[in-house]
C-alpha cells in the first residue's frame, strides 16, 4: 500500500481534488493543496481536508511534493505545468483527473523535468455540483477510476496511481490506451451531457417543472452544468464526440422514421434491444 511517509500535494481543490484530499487525509497521509480561491482554500483548511495550503509562492509546495494530483482543466494544467513543472523533484510521481487525455498526456510528460514521471487517469465520479465545499458528497466506491499509461510510463508508476485509486475507495480499477478512453468519454459521459443540455435548450420549458415526470428529470440532471469546464472537455475531445453525436443522430432517425411508417414491430424491436443492453448496468449495480 501507498507510503505514509510521502507527502501529497493538491493542486486544484475542487469537486474532485477536494475529495482526493479528504480521502487521503482521512487515510493518514500528509496532504497539501495549493489553490486559486483563497475562500475555497480556506475551506479544505477549516474542514481538515489539507495540512496546509496557499494560493500564490507555493513554490517551497511544489518542491517538497513525493506525490501531486492535478485537479485543473487540460490547459490550465499544461500552463500551470510550463510555469512550474520544473520544480517537480526527481522520484515525484503525479497524476490528474482530466476528463480528456489526447494532447494533454503527451505534452506533459514531454515537459516532465528527468526523474519525474506523469501517469494519467480519470476518476469516473463527477457530479453536477462543483467545488471543494461538495466534496464529501461525492461517493467513489461505485464509481470506475480508469488509467491511461504509455510506453513513457514505468510498472512502479502504474502500480502507485492504482494503489491510490484504491486508498480512495474505487472498487473498479481499469486501463485503456489514450485514444481508446477518449472513444469512450465520447459516448458515455460527453454524449449524455450534449444530449441532455440539447433537451433543455430545444424549447422554452421553465414551466415544466411545474409538471413533469422524473424521466425528464433523469435525462436532465447533468444539464446543470459547468459552462467552462465542459466546453473546454467538448473542445478537446470534439472529432470523438462530433463522431458520437452523428451515431446518436442515427439511431434517433431510425425511431422517427419507425414513427412515421407506424412500425410498432421496428420500434417494439428498438426498446428490446435497449432493455437488452441496458440490463447489464443493472447487473453490475447490484
Amino acid at each position: 500500500m501507498l507510503d505514509k511517509s510521502k507527502r501529497y500535494l493538491i493542486v486544484g481543490l475542487g469537486l474532485l481534488g477536494g475529495k482526493y484530499a479528504l480521502e487521503l487525509t482521512r487515510a493518514g497521509y500528509h496532504v497539501d493543496g495549493i489553490n486559486r480561491s483563497q475562500g475555497h482554500l480556506q475551506y479544505a483548511l477549516d474542514h481538515g481536508y489539507i495540512q496546509s495550503g496557499k494560493t500564490q509562492d507555493f513554490e517551497d509546495l511544489v518542491a517538497g511534493a513525493d506525490h501531486i494530483i492535478f485537479g485543473l482543466y487540460p490547459t490550465t494544467l499544461i500552463q500551470w505545468f510550463e510555469t512550474y513543472g520544473h520544480l517537480l523533484k526527481p522520484g515525484c510521481i503525479f497524476t490528474d483527473v482530466s476528463g480528456v487525455k489526447t494532447g494533454l498526456v503527451d505534452q506533459i510528460q514531454t515537459l516532465c523535468p528527468p526523474g519525474v514521471e506523469f501517469i494519467a487517469s480519470h476518476p469516473m465520479a463527477g457530479r453536477e455540483t462543483s467545488s471543494v465545499e461538495h466534496a464529501a458528497e461525492v461517493n467513489f466506491a461505485p464509481a470506475n477510476f480508469i488509467i491511461t499509461p504509455t510506453e513513457k510510463n514505468t510498472p512502479e508508476g502504474i502500480a502507485w496511481v492504482t494503489e491510490l485509486a484504491q486508498v480512495l475507495g474505487f472498487e473498479h480499477i481499469c486501463t485503456l490506451s489514450v485514444q481508446e478512453h477518449d472513444r469512450m468519454i465520447g459516448y458515455v459521459s460527453q454524449l449524455c451531457h450534449a444530449i441532455a443540455v440539447s433537451l433543455m435548450c430545444a424549447n422554452d420549458n421553465t414551466s415544466l417543472c411545474e409538471y413533469t415526470g422524473d424521466s425528464f428529470r433523469d435525462l436532465t440532471r447533468i444539464a446543470r452544468i459547468n459552462e467552462t469546464m465542459w466546453s473546454e472537455l467538448f473542445l478537446w475531445n470534439k472529432e470523438n464526440l462530433i463522431a458520437e453525436i452523428d451515431q446518436f443522430d442515427e439511431a434517433l432517425h431510425q425511431l422517427r422514421s419507425a414513427l412515421e411508417a407506424g412500425d410498432r414491430e421496428g420500434l417494439e424491436e428498438m426498446f428490446r434491444l435497449s432493455t437488452q443492453r441496458r440490463a447489464a448496468f443493472d447487473k453490475k449495480d447490484r
